[in-house]
């Protein structure tokens, strides 16, 4: 599947225009209009940008945007793995992974510098195209081109055996973690390969096959780098806050010298088809059955793909949909369904998925999917239908403009569109191709591509995998690992930044001034204005959210938030989600342990319209009996599947082990079975009118609005929710565990084992917050933390290791966590435990650790102010937790105030491993025997179900004074 599409839908391929082959010294200026245009049709604001070729052939796409001081550097290769071949594959996913271990001028873990500069920076490879990218500082631009042109140029000067073994675990890990332990996770590749015959390039997953990986040499890797990671096969894109000058002189400093590679021919194959209808069936570690039916559609920006994403929007694109309305609302026999037209370069492939309910058949469910496709094969979509779908899309476009840099941002957009049209600037004509798409045209797309030659692939539930015991066979990591890499910035890493560009001066950063109002009704309002494009966010919080559920009732506060937009006295559920849909405005509504927050995104020429639909649904709730009992009956299926999903078991259950069930962080926000089922409409209706008043919430509003003209339109939609008196919700302490001990959750056959190891930890008013912060961050805070160097990056156990603190409004958990391979999983325990014990003084913590990870959150500070959501999201910490409107002025003071004595004396404050609590959830016939071996926390396991409670009648081992059962 390819990588992010424009609003998630809109990669797509309609002309390849015209290469331009810009010369040295030649620059093409570009607003983004397209040819032949007028001017007054335009509908995105426009991205301006100029590029120009290197003669070894890179292009190069500057954007200004100095909104944020932040600057993102963008690098596409148009390689991904369709340009593999049979035998060789997953070595386009590999150099994703390889290119971040260090190359000829900077041997070192590539995160270690740019998280260090206050950056984020990731990769991704799909099919078609790998793509990098960092945002920094706008002062760090010369350090992310740098490594970006280092590692094109220098990569293979650096590649060792040991790292390519290592990254081969790595990619092992990846594996089991997404495919191999995730529910219907191995149904994508059984995709692949039954609708594209072998020799196609889609056959095969961007992951690739282990054994083409294992058996790979050294010198078929570098060769496949030789051939597809050069300049002339790439595009760069720099946007946001930089000179242009200047940063084409960095360019030619660094990219100019890489030699030009051989040519990269287009991977050409016939268009797949089927001449007949492919049934299967796939037993699968499932609690609820699903089906798949895929159909071949056609590669992007071709003629039909615009037409395809709409009857794939009309059909199951959210609530307004006629899929969703027919299985998921009125009929109710899908718990979930969704539709997607995944256009790819050289082929593509329309999806319907739905998900059964317990007791519903995935007969029944194609019956009702067959009869909703003839009924658009037969009529068409309606007006309504194309107006919402079209509105949705362009919305999502300029949604889509808020960032400079990520997965999804301007910068790879722009990238986007110069490696598969070579033409950077196609944002507005990529929407106009769905403004010309008719409703003939989409019935004609239905009734040519939907046909009976299809594949239809069910998945059933089983009761056991033996994942596990097969990927076992293959062999595990060596226990002992490799030569461990230091966490933070060792002596080694010293050495390497010494090469690297220095930075200019930090630049100054002005947060934007919060302007607070109160309505008449108590409702506190903070405005915080935001033009820079024509869009509002609005975030409702209520300053009560889970911790206030009754101990019978656990999952009240969650579930009364989501009969909100269910109906309210003078709109139903469906009207709701149409009216949304039809001004293209996004609605969410979330409980936490603290809060409900219910959000709005909105185009401004809407706002009079999405305010109006808002404010209904906040203040004038209907709670039907009917939507009740139809969320209650969706809420019980999916506590079935969360018992398929090993994390979502593990946070449960960690959560019961450290608070007992019957404190108010004890319980599963969104409740068990019995307390859903005991929750009735007077429940919810006590629960609202108790705590949904709005003296007890905070409208926070950022975006292209003032004060004068919000207020006014805030107190006429709002004027009839009434204040009144609300209850203080109290968490009690939890007193700390006496020692550790090791609880297990057996899930037979699991490739992996998630372990979760911590202690309740601190409230969010702490003196000791900023200290922690700090820690977390040396500790398993980013990517070069001491635990992810370790289980990761040098043992090769985990696809990710990590700790956090969780800030409550009472003490939240502390936890350190990661999914490992199941033969790992006692020395993962061990290491973790390693970790932990060392951070509190026995590998003590560094002056330079401590520098690096102070310089990584202030310098980062800025990246978490770029757009109106994120604005609006950071001011709810001081709405929930009473900090002051200056708290975020004087924050990058209060991190370098941090000293070397806080952090340790922190450590040993708040961490003892000694008394946590470590939960495995994995296979207890393959890691029994392992655990039972750490002499250091005891032979004695507790084994737990998946909901947190002690198995009764279990041999738990040899039991020790004083050994608590789980709560």
């Amino acid at each position: 599947m390819r990588g992010r599409r424009l609003a998630s839908i809109l990669l797509v391929w309609v002309l390849i225009l015209s290469s331009v082959s810009a010369q040295r010294g030649s620059m093409r200026r570009n607003t983004g209009a397209t040819s032949g245009k007028a001017e007054g049709a335009r509908v995105l604001p426009p991205i301006r940008y100029t590029e120009f070729k290197l003669p070894n052939g890179l292009r190069v796409i500057l954007h200004e945007d100095h909104s944020t001081p932040i600057v993102a550097v963008n690098v596409w290769y148009h390689v991904g793995s369709k340009n593999e071949v049979p035998g060789k594959t997953g070595f386009a996913h590999l150099f994703e992974h390889m290119m971040f271990q260090g190359s000829k001028n900077y041997d070192d873990d590539y995160f270690k510098p740019i998280q260090e500069a206050g950056g984020t920076l990731n990769g991704s490879t799909n099919a078609d195209r790998t793509n990098y990218w960092e945002v920094v500082p706008s002062n760090f631009l010369e350090l992310a081109l740098f490594m970006e042109a280092d590692r094109m140029g220098g990569l293979l000067d650096a590649l060792t055996e040991e790292k390519l073994n290592n990254q081969r675990e790595v990619v092992k890990n990846e594996k089991r973690q997404n495919y191999d332990n995730r529910p219907y996770g191995l149904v994508s590749a059984r995709i692949a390969e039954l609708i594209y015959p072998p020799t196609h390039p889609y056959h095969w997953l961007t992951i690739g096959s282990l054994d083409d990986l294992n058996a790979a040499s050294m010198e078929d890797v570098k060769a496949f780098f030789r051939r597809f990671y050069t300049p002339n096969n790439a595009s760069l894109a720099i946007a946001g806050d930089f000179d242009p000058a200047e940063a084409r002189r960095l360019v030619e400093k660094y990219f100019g010298p890489i030699a030009r590679g051989p040519e990269v021919k287009p991977v050409s194959a016939p268009q797949p088809h089927l001449d007949h209808e492919i049934r299967e069936t796939m037993q699968d570690r499932v609690s609820l059955a699903r089906i798949y039916m895929v159909w071949h559609s056609v590669p992007q920006w071709t003629p039909d793909d615009a037409a395809l994403d709409m009857l794939a929007r009309i059909l199951g694109g959210g609530r307004s949909s006629r899929l969703y309305k027919s299985l998921v609302y009125e009929r109710q026999i899908a718990q979930d369904v969704f539709v997607a037209n995944l256009s790819r370069e050289i082929a593509g492939q329309f999806q319907i998925v739905a998900t059964a309910k317990p007791g519903k058949s995935l007969a029944e469910l194609e019956r009702a999917i067959a009869e909703e496709l003839a009924k658009i094969k037969s009529s068409g979509p309606t007006r309504e239908e194309m107006e919402r779908a079209y509105n949705v899309i362009e919305a999502n476009f300029i949604y889509g403009l808020q960032t400079v840099g990520g997965f999804g941002g301007k910068s790879d957009q722009l990238n986007q569109y110069a490696i598969f049209l070579n033409n950077p600037g196609y944002f507005e004509e990529d929407l106009a191709r769905y403004r010309r798409v008719t409703a003939q045209d989409v019935r004609r797309v239905a009734n040519q591509y939907l046909t009976d030659k299809r594949l239809v692939l069910s998945v059933v539930p089983q009761a056991q995998r033996q994942g596990a015991r097969r990927e076992a066979k293959e062999g595990a990591p060596a226990a002992d690992g490799t030569v461990k890499k230091e966490g933070g910035v060792g002596q080694s890493a010293q050495a390497a930044m010494a090469k690297l560009p220095r930075p200019k001066p930090d630049p100054k950063f002005s947060l934007p001034p919060i302007q607070r109002r109160r309505l008449s009704n108590g409702l506190e309002v903070l405005v915080v204005e935001h033009h820079e494009l024509p869009l509002v966010q609005m975030n409702l919080v209520v300053k009560t959210g889970g911790a206030a559920d009754p101990q019978d009732k656990a999952g009240l506060a969650s579930l009364t938030a989501d009969m909100l937009d269910e109906g309210t006295r003078t709109r139903s559920a469906l009207e709701i989600s149409d009216q949304f849909a039809a001004i293209g405005a996004q609605f969410n509504i979330g409980t936490g342990w603290d809060a409900t927050s219910a959000n709005l995104l909105t185009l401004t020429r809407h706002l009079d319209r999405a305010l109006d639909l808002f404010a209904d649904i906040i203040t004038n709730p209907a709670f039907p009996q009917s939507e009740l009992e139809r969320l209650r009956a969706q809420r019980l299926a999916s506590f079935r599947q969360r018992r398929d999903n090993a994390e979502a078991i593990a946070q449960i259950v960690y959560a019961a082990l450290l608070y007992g069930r019957h404190h108010p962080y004890g319980h599963p926000l969104t409740g068990d079975e019995d307390s859903v089922k005991a929750i009735g409409v007077d429940d919810v209706r006590r629960f609202y009118e108790t705590y949904m008043r709005p003296n007890n919430a905070a409208l926070i509003v950022v975006g292209d609005v003032t004060p004068a003209t919000i207020i006014p339109k805030l107190e006429r939609a709002f004027a009839n929710w009434k204040p009144g008196e609300v209850p203080k919700v109290n968490i009690p302490p939890v007193a700390p565990r006496d020692h550790a001990a090791i609880y297990l959750v057996d899930r037979p056959g699991a490739a992996q084992s998630v372990i979760q190891i911590g202690q309740v930890g601190v409230e969010r008013s702490t003196p000791d917050y900023f200290p922690l912060l700090v820690l977390n961050t040396i500790l398993g805070g980013q990517f070069v933390s001491r635990v992810n160097l370790n289980l990761r990056e040098s043992k090769g156990y985990t696809y990710g290791a990590r700790t956090a603190f969780d800030f409550r409004r009472g003490a939240g958990p502390f936890v350190a966590s990661a999914g490992v391979f199941t033969g790992v999983t006692k020395e993962s325990v061990e290491e973790f435990l390693k970790e932990l014990r060392g951070i509190r003084g026995e590998i003590p913590i560094t002056p330079n650790e401590l520098e690096y990870a102070k310089q990584a959150l202030i310098r980062g500070f800025p990246r978490g102010f770029e757009t109106p959501g994120q604005i609006a999201g950071r001011l709810e910490d001081i709405v929930l937790y009473d900090l002051p409107d200056d708290y975020f002025n004087n924050y990058i003071a209060r991190i370098r105030a941090v000293t070397l004595d806080d952090v340790n004396r922190v450590a040993k404050r708040y961490l003892d491993p000694s008394r946590m609590a470590i939960l495995i959830v994995g296979d207890r016939q393959a890691i029994e025997p392992g655990l039972r071996s750490l002499k250091e926390i005891g032979t004695t396991i507790t084994f737990v179900n998946p909901e947190g409670r002690v198995v009764a009648g279990e041999e738990s081992g040899a039991s020790r004074s004083g050994e608590k059962s789980a709560p």
